[in-house]
């Protein structure tokens, strides 16, 4: 009796395809390990980035696994030593027990190609685990839960592809100390070339440009604070200059670039305001209650239509995940940069996340232990500035230690949750507003204080307050390529806004006054 689907097996159509064994080279394989156990040196040649899973064959797995053992011990590897650890291995004894191993260094006529060898064992275990991944794919599209979008599912599949990508690479290691010279010498001829101008992204802040010399690339940089700081209205300081930067410079190499602002505590909506009072220098609170003036109304409006052509994208998605942001910030680094030099380079140059403690851990990396989570965090963020080669600006909340010191001033010992914040970081800062605290400290007078002591102390209060008042300090605590110290800024509360500090010593004197 014929069969229509016997017959579609038979003549090799598309059906039989379903059936197709994944791709490996088992000659490849006992090449490489007749190769090693012929000259341990072999072993060198592929130890950077093969291991024993990526074997398609178990039995040449674990011949691979001993004498990789064997040689980390400093000891030979060959079938003489590999008979102690195999010759009661159950798969190697089904495969022909040492006789099998014997075989596989006696066939062996050189050891020259066993570095290539290693890289087509690789490749191959690369294509397998792609196979895998789209049946994973399939089936979890089939699988409709009703918690698992299929954003999700499609966010989840890039992060498998990007740690599939990041597992291992045949690429890297030592390189000689003249191409780090010569490296060297042309970052620093880059440097004498600007003449001064700033390495980095800029924060518009002269005298924190000055400090950091810009927002630079791969850096991972912590801006934390307590409540109240201003840690949010410094980020969108920092987000609209560099985003107007990246819009009017001359500079091609930045012109074109976007700022990607992840705020995981406000909505964009009342980010936007923020930046709108900022720049209208309108009272945030009378834009959301509707109490502006018709002169107030049309700076707002006027503000808007100049912010409008900004390159700055938030998203303000909760409780956000690393991978959800490398996944987006690797999709808006893809988009084409409108008059940029060259428009295939990444149109991304500054990403700022609103705040650290907000973003939750990826599925499956869930612990009870908040700390280990925060330590996987900071290490994510650290490893997408480098990937992506652009400044990541994280805020990060500090613990209540701060309000039980008499002095406010924050320390790095106070990073909320997890000293990892401070080791995987380039550089920290903290925001900090004495203003602030001087205001809820005024002094009351004592039972049986006399008032003349009591004057004396309330005036010396107000002496304080006004030497701080509209003012805020930047304490630059940790600085890996650079000096550490304090900047100070102005800040006007009405309009959350930061700018630079004037010394009124240096402001030019006004003719005709004493």
């Amino acid at each position: 009796m014929n069969s229509p689907i016997l017959n579609k097996l038979d003549t090799g159509s598309p059906v039989s395809s379903a059936f197709r064994a994944p791709p490996a080279n088992v000659d490849a394989e006992k090449a490489l390990l007749g190769a090693i156990m012929m000259n341990n040196r072999a072993f060198e040649r592929v130890s950077d980035f093969l291991l024993p899973q990526h074997f398609s064959d178990p039995v040449n797995a674990r011949i691979y696994d001993a004498c990789m053992r064997l040689l980390e011990q400093g000891h030979q590897a060959n079938p003489v030593t590999l008979k102690t650890y195999l010759e009661r291995d159950e798969a190697v004894i089904a495969a022909g027990g040492m006789g099998y191993i014997a075989a596989l260094a006696g066939s062996v006529v050189t050891v020259i190609n066993a570095g290539d060898y290693g890289k087509l064992i690789y490749d191959l275990h690369l294509r397998r685990e792609l196979i895998a991944l789209g049946d994973d794919m399939v089936n979890d599209a089939f699988d409709v839960l009703p918690d698992e979008t299929a954003l999700n599912q499609i966010e989840k599949s890039e992060q498998k592809l990007f740690d599939l990508a990041s597992s291992g690479t045949i690429e890297g290691g030592f390189q000689n100390f003249e191409r780090s010279v010569k490296m060297a010498i042309e970052m620093a001829e880059a440097a004498h070339k600007r003449d001064g101008a700033l390495a980095g992204v800029t924060t518009g802040l002269v005298d924190l440009n000055r400090k950091l010399g810009g927002l630079h690339k791969s850096d991972l940089l912590i801006l934390a604070g307590r409540p109240s700081m201003g840690k949010t209205a410094l980020a969108t300081t920092i987000a609209f200059n560099a985003a107007r930067d990246f819009l009017t410079t001359d500079d091609a190499h930045d012109r074109g670039k976007v700022v990607a602002f992840f705020s995981l505590e406000m909505s964009s909506e009342q980010l936007a305001t923020r930046i709108l009072s900022e720049q209208a220098r309108v009272s945030s609170h009378d834009i959301r209650v509707g109490k502006l003036s018709n002169e107030d109304f049309a700076k707002v409006v006027g503000v808007s239509n100049e912010l409008s052509t900004l390159p700055l994208f938030i998203d303000d998605t909760p409780a956000v995940t690393v991978s959800a942001i490398r996944t987006r910030c690797r999709r808006l680094a893809r988009n084409p940069r409108k008059g940029a030099a060259d428009p295939s380079s990444s149109s991304l140059g500054l990403i700022i996340i609103d705040y650290l403690q907000l973003i939750a851990p990826n599925r499956g990396e869930r612990s009870e232990n908040r700390v280990q989570e925060i330590s996987s965090i900071t290490r994510g963020l650290k490893a997408l500035a480098k990937e992506l080669n652009v400044p990541v600006l994280a805020l990060s909340q500090l613990s209540r230690a701060v309000e039980l010191r008499e002095d406010k001033r924050p320390q790095l010992a106070d990073l909320r949750e997890s000293g990892t914040i401070e080791q995987d970081s380039d550089v920290v800062m903290f925001v900090y507003r004495e203003q602030y605290y001087l205001e809820r400290a005024e002094p009351s007078q004592k039972p049986e204080e006399k008032d003349d002591h009591f004057n004396e102390r309330h005036n010396k209060w107000k002496l304080r307050c006004e030497a701080v008042h509209n003012t805020a300090e930047v304490i630059v605590a940790k600085q890996r390529h650079g000096p550490i110290g304090i900047e100070r800024l102005y800040f006007d509360p009405r309009f959350t806004h930061f700018s630079d500090y004037i010394d009124s010593g240096m402001l030019p004197e006004t003719p005709g006054l004493e």
